[in-house]
């Protein structure tokens, strides 16, 4: 990967919107990360939301499991740092897609009803940092930086 699409993924603003943003989406994608990885917070771990998700037809249910898992709770961790926020942030945009679509649209709106808004606020916050950048405070804006300054010398 070259400089200027380094510079590209890692340049953000210094608001404090998307830190904001980052911390709040991070902390929930961790906790259901980790639910469905190793079954923390009252969650099934892999072999029981394996078992549901082919039940709903997303086969192979242990590796969609896995995937889903996976990209929750490391790009969640990612948000909280702010690192690689834009990338970590569309892979989380298209696991929320996958979850509206496939489990909660028939259900309508309220969560209640298990439907997709709780799904759908993901989403949108997830796209939202996919343009902004990770903000304050992230790594991204330190190692944005620190490119900048060594290309400055």
């Amino acid at each position: 990967m070259n400089k200027d699409t380094c510079k590209r993924i890692l340049n953000t603003d210094t608001l404090f919107t998307s830190l904001a943003l980052r911390i709040s989406a991070g902390i929930i994608f961790v906790a259901h990360g980790a639910q469905k990885l190793f079954g923390s917070f009252g969650g099934y771990g892999l072999e029981g939301t394996g078992q549901w998700m082919a039940s709903i037809g997303l086969e192979p249910g242990y590796l969609m499991a896995l995937g889903a898992g996976s990209a929750e709770f490391f790009g969640g961790l990612a948000l909280i740092l702010g690192l690689l926020t834009r990338p970590a942030a569309f892979v989380l945009a298209i696991t929320m897609v996958v979850a509206i679509v496939t489990v909660h649209l028939s259900n309508g709106l309220f969560l209640s009803n298990n439907g997709y808004e709780f799904g759908l606020a993901l989403l949108g916050m997830s796209v939202a940092l996919v343009f902004s950048g990770g903000g304050k405070f992230s790594l991204d804006s330190k190692i944005s930086q620190l490119m900048s300054n060594n290309n400055a010398n």
